[in-house]
């Protein structure tokens, strides 16, 4: 039988099935016990230090009794705690990202997936670098500035060297003022060398998602295809850092499974990068089953309700207080809006799942990933931000100054994080509203960025910001940055 160890770099030992159900039980003994919950609570809390601001997150155990917690006075306090940690690291900016979908050839069998390989109903579609080219423009028309590449697995279709190829494709289009400055790319589990060459191409974070933690699950929904393999699967992000990847990103589907064992999964997962590699999971993502080509999300029977899932979304910011956790177009803008008070501090925006979809004037269905539920165009989801209070950035200063891995953490973990963070925001947000917005978005953002400007504290840093920001409006510079 396999022994629990964080600092192994076998799955079924840092993610291991035995301290996971010890760990609910537990949570189970001790969520009512308003003594340790608070105590916990208390842990978890925000605080201020001679050299600013500092959280010491929790473990998977101390977690999993507050996602466990059913007393409405102690959830009222995780989601108080959870705005709290994610204003004092990522304050009121919110990150702005679009998937884009290369390719849905793939081999594997994933039974809650429509790109499976028994689908015969999909159209099976690649894009050429021309195809990219014309994709590229269509986002930098929207006013992106990150993208995320998605492609199914398939080594004959989708080999390294044509995800290479169009990483290299999406960095070479300058059109207009437009710039893709960050591509984080989400694709199947590969070898260190291949991370190797991802690295070496540029690329931003490198986005896995677990799918499932619990293996006998994870076996049978991957019944077939080289995803079937959980042990390859679920050490990938280790290989990536080996690889030199300093930015990774962890998720799971919930819906596959019962949700208080993945969210254990996950802060262990999480636990175990900082045990072996020194450094956690840049981006946690929490994407919920919905419905696709020939997938019925109610064929499973674990999915979970929005009060469930803005509870687990609060209590990963608890458990992980420096990660960025990102909320996609699955859901709709009520919950979008209510995750974004629960610790959210990346969306994406005008998305479009299906490949070759951003080129198209109207939305493609036919080879939809999963059904996107927020529809608005990138322009409404800016204003409508700012109208509730968040900064849209569009900032990729840290990945281009070095400031990645190890290095990014030290600087989150602090609180320092903000002294680039909060001007680059509102420079990249200027660039933005002076080249895509509407006029009612640049009415909104405009009069945002005068109030930001004087919640800047630092004098110089104020002033710099100011006249970049001048320049931007009144010139054709672009892309200042701290």
């Amino acid at each position: 039988m396999a022994i629990y160890d964080p600092k192994s770099r076998k799955a079924e030992e840092f993610i291991n099935d035995g301290e996971i159900l010890e760990t609910l039980a537990y949570a189970e003994a001790n969520k009512d016990n308003a003594e340790l919950i608070d105590q916990i609570l208390e842990k978890a809390r925000p605080r201020k230090t001679a050299d600013g601001t500092v959280c010491a997150g929790l473990t998977h155990k101390e977690a999993s009794v507050l996602l466990a917690c059913e007393l409405p006075d102690k959830i009222q306090k995780i989601y108080e705690i959870a705005e709290e940690i994610k204003l004092a690291f990522y304050g009121n900016r919110i990150v702005i990202f679009a998937p884009l979908y290369l390719s849905n050839y793939c081999v594997n069998g994933c039974v809650y997936c429509p790109y499976h390989l028994k689908n015969k109903c999909i159209p099976r579609k690649k894009l050429t670098q021309e195809e990219v080219r014309k994709e590229v423009i269509a986002l930098q028309d929207m006013g992106h500035k990150r993208l995320a590449i998605e492609a199914g697995e398939d080594p004959v279709n989708n080999p390294i060297e044509y995800i290479l190829e169009c990483i290299n494709t999406i960095y070479s289009v300058h059109h207009k003022n437009g710039d893709i400055r960050r591509v984080n790319v989400n694709i199947a589990a590969t070898t260190v060398e291949n991370y190797r060459k991802l690295k070496d191409a540029g690329i931003g974070t490198y986005i896995l998602f677990q799918e499932t933690y619990h293996k006998k699950s994870y076996l049978e929904l991957h019944p077939t295809g080289p995803k079937h393999d959980y042990d390859y699967h679920t050490e990938a992000m280790d290989r990536a850092m080996d690889g030199g990847i300093d930015d990774v990103g962890l998720g799971v589907l919930f819906g596959l499974e019962l949700y208080k064992y993945e969210f254990a999964g996950l802060i262990m997962h999480a636990e175990h990068l900082e045990a072996v590699h020194g450094v956690g999971p840049h981006t946690i993502s929490v994407p919920r089953l919905k419905r696709a080509d020939d997938i019925n999300p109610d064929d499973f029977d674990n999915g979970i309700d929005d009060d469930t899932f803005a509870k687990i979304t609060a209590c990963i910011r608890l458990a992980v207080p420096y990660t960025g956790i990102i909320i996609s177009t699955r859901e709709t803008e009520k919950v979008r809006g209510r995750l974004l008070n629960c610790g959210v501090s990346q969306v994406s925006g005008g998305s479009r799942t299906s490949v070759g979809g951003y080129a198209e004037e109207e939305r493609p269905h036919d080879t939809e990933q999963f059904d996107v539920s927020d529809q608005r165009s990138l322009d409404e989801v800016v204003r409508w931000l700012m109208e509730n209070g968040h900064i849209p950035s569009f900032c990729t200063a840290c990945y281009r100054e070095g400031r990645t891995g190890d290095r990014f953490m030290s600087l989150c973990k602090s609180g320092q994080i903000l002294n680039c963070c909060h001007p680059n925001a509102l420079m990249t947000l200027t660039e933005y509203l002076v080249d895509y917005a509407s006029p009612e978005t640049k009415e909104v953002g405009f009069r945002m960025i005068e109030e930001e400007l004087g919640r800047i504290p630092k004098e110089k840093v104020r002033d710099i910001a100011k006249q970049n920001i001048e320049d931007i409006r009144n010139s054709n510079r672009r892309d200042f940055r701290f």
